[in-house]
């Protein structure tokens, strides 16, 4: 179980980072070490429109989608400021859009970019086929440094590279935020 020493302590994560970086499954793995709920906000739209990402690309478009987006992102913060731990998983170009950004730096939100190499995420996602925005390997990576500099707005950074989910989480909970907590192994 966790143990809270302080009430300096986060009680919301959100996770970013490109496509294929690891931040649904990392995130599901933080949530349980930390016993809060996990949220991916991807997975979220997809319950709350009855229909695939790929699917509101296909008939909304990506302005649309960014617009539901949003809304939604403003919904769980809201949600988060009352209290309760959540490790929240944003989709790969929730943090690159500008009103996103600066609504969780408004938020005080602890931001944490979970960074890969885009090699190593063009072999992730190489055979994933829920990707509306890979096309192919050359907008992949131009799609990739568009989203950089607003990857290195986040508050720290951690490093997926070659790395198994458990490592990831237990690098997250080794950042100076959580000094001195007790979590579940």
């Amino acid at each position: 179980m966790v143990q809270l020493p302080s009430s300096n302590l986060p009680n919301t994560l959100f996770l970013v980072g490109f496509m294929g970086c690891g931040k649904t499954t990392v995130g599901t793995r933080l949530a349980q070490r930390l016993a809060w709920r996990f949220i991916d906000l991807d997975h979220r739209i997809e319950q709350e429109e009855g229909i695939t990402i790929a699917e509101i690309f296909a008939r909304a478009g990506e302005a649309a989608f960014r617009k539901k987006e949003h809304a939604l992102l403003e919904r769980i913060v809201q949600e988060a400021a009352q209290g309760g731990g959540r490790v929240i998983a944003l989709g790969g170009g929730t943090f690159a859009q500008p009103q996103n950004l600066e609504l969780l730096q408004r938020f005080r939100a602890v931001t944490i970019w979970l960074e890969c190499p885009v090699e190593e995420l063009l072999f992730r996602c190489a055979l994933m086929t829920n990707r509306p925005l890979f096309q192919d390997e050359t907008s992949f990576r131009q799609l990739y440094g568009q989203r950089l500099p607003y990857y290195r707005q986040a508050n720290f950074t951690v490093s997926t590279a070659k790395a198994e989910p458990e490592e990831v989480a237990s690098r997250v909970l080794s950042l100076p935020i959580f000094e001195g907590l007790v979590c579940r192994s």
